[in-house]
């Protein structure tokens, strides 16, 4: 370090790209005589239980929406090991009402974004996600009883579970504001977020056996149990910030610290600015790219297995595979996205902003293309392979949207969280509303207009966010320099220069 930089006073603004030029590697020498358990960083262990989370989130998300096919269909019964019976569905729906029930859970997601994010920044995102996990969960294992009920009480619990839910993003946004190096942000972010599509691939072609196999309400039963599990887990495991980890090694505690800039204790209290976020044109950027390929998403998570059914004549227990098949392939993509957008970046090659552009908008462009094809083309083979390659390279635009709130205001990445999901949300709201209104006779004709519609999202949010996305920290986030290193045995504060150049 230069003599400047001994020097730089306690108030001048950390600059994040300086401290991705000083940190180019990671300074983390473990003694010996740890375990090999001790050994493993633990912003690592962290990753895997909140990707095994977001598996079990998304399940439970994601049931109904193969579910509801078992519940409202007809039902070949084998009886006396010869006999085919047709057996009448369980319940009598219109596609107007499924698509109510299938939209349900937004209702309630929606409420709580905000909130889950303000109160995540304030106590910590690690209660707050293992608590709405859980009590969602709950709620799954209840289903098969409401909808027995009347549809209302579908409906309701799946309100309930849309709230609980709801706060999950946003806290897990505010958990890496603490923890994620800049260096590492995109690859242990969108490696989180992978959890969704492989908790989608798992869920959707293992309730297609459930339903088919063993009856629709073992799906809510198989995915309820295992994500109570899960949250006790995450509970025992994992703690909110660096400094609260109590086995943490005070090597990846500093690197942790200093290559973010501040520490919790540091941000702890800071005013949240609402004004300034609330005009900032790169935080809409990151609504309306979050909302478009949300609105592709839902679209395809809730429809795909009923859009299968109808016009490509697939079982339900085929459907299911196919279904997960696009989310299998978005998973890859997810996971190399992340680690090529983190490589770009250290390289500096590229800016973050033109990194977050090229991947968000080189993503939603492609996604356009294929769904409008997708539409010219209703063929089986064609039309899953078209809707495969649509659905699989949205992973890229992860690497865009899904992680700029921690590039532009890391202390605040819960709350931006929060409101970009609360816009995010009223696709899965009124997406499967739209498709419910359209899709009345179940043609493939019907079914062009749905994928012409996604296609001109796509393009729209494309435009936007390549012309105001930013991958800097703004004016409005800037953090004092400097951190303070974790003390077990004193409260202490560090002079200025310890505090930009730690003992080594």
């Amino acid at each position: 370090m230069d003599g400047d930089t001994l020097d730089m006073p306690m108030k001048k603004l950390y600059n994040e790209k300086y401290a991705i030029k000083q940190l180019f590697t990671e300074n983390e020498h473990i003694s010996e005589e740890r375990s090999w358990v001790q050994r493993i960083p633990k912003r690592h262990v962290l990753a895997c239980m909140a990707f095994l989370g977001f598996c079990n989130i998304y399940a439970l998300r994601v049931n109904l929406s193969v579910a509801i096919v078992a519940m409202v269909n007809n039902k070949t019964v084998t009886v006396n090991g010869s006999t085919e019976v047709i057996q009448e569905p369980e319940f009598q729906w219109s596609t107007k009402t499924e698509g109510i029930a299938l939209a349900a859970f937004f209702y309630g997601y929606i409420v709580t974004q905000l909130p889950g994010g303000i109160l995540a920044n304030k106590f910590g995102g690690t209660s707050l996600l293992g608590g709405g996990v859980l009590v969602t969960a709950v709620l799954a294992l209840l289903t098969p009883v409401c909808a027995r009920w009347s549809v209302g009480a579908l409906i309701a619990v799946r309100v309930l579970q849309g709230l609980f839910e709801g706060v999950t993003y946003p806290a897990m946004h505010s958990i890496w504001g603490q923890w994620a190096p800049p260096l590492e942000k995109t690859k242990l972010a969108t490696f989180v977020f992978a959890g969704s599509y492989v908790g989608t691939v798992i869920s959707m072609p293992l309730s297609g056996l459930l339903g088919g196999y063993a009856g629709w309400p073992s799906i809510f039963y198989v995915f309820g149990s295992l994500a109570i599990v899960w949250s006790l887990a995450w509970f025992y495991v994992v703690a909110s910030s660096p400094s609260k980890h109590s086995t943490i090694s005070q090597e990846e505690l500093e690197y942790i610290q200093y290559s973010m800039g501040y520490s919790d204790k540091q941000t702890k209290g800071l005013p949240t600015p609402w004004y300034k976020i609330a005009t900032s044109l790169p935080v809409w950027a990151i609504v309306v790219a979050h909302t478009t390929e949300n609105w592709g998403f839902y679209t395809m998570l809730t429809s795909l297995p009923t859009f299968l059914r109808d016009v490509l004549k697939f079982h339900l227990g085929k459907a299911g595979f196919v279904a997960a098949l696009p989310y299998l392939v978005m998973t890859i993509v997810l996971l190399s996205g992340g680690h090529l957008a983190d490589l770009l970046r250290k390289t500096e090659k590229l800016s973050t902003t033109k990194v977050r552009k090229l991947f968000n908008c080189g993503a939603f462009l492609c996604q356009a293309i294929f769904l409008a094809i997708t539409a010219y083309t209703m063929t089986p083979g064609a039309a899953v392979a078209f809707v495969t390659i649509a659905i699989g390279l949205g992973g890229f635009a992860w690497s865009g949207f899904s992680v700029n709130h921690l590039d532009i205001a890391p202390q605040f990445a819960g709350i931006l969280m929060g409101i970009s999901n609360t816009f995010a949300t009223i696709p899965g709201i009124v997406s499967p509303v739209i498709t419910g209104q359209i899709v009345v006779d179940r043609t493939a004709a019907e079914w062009e207009i749905v994928f012409y519609i996604a296609a001109a999202v796509y393009l729209s949010g494309a435009v936007f966010y390549g012309i105001f996305a930013s991958g800097e920290r703004q004016p409005w986030a800037e953090v004092p320099a400097g951190y303070e290193p974790h003390t077990d045995d004193a409260e202490t504060e560090t002079d200025v220069d310890d505090e930009v150049e730690p003992d080594k």
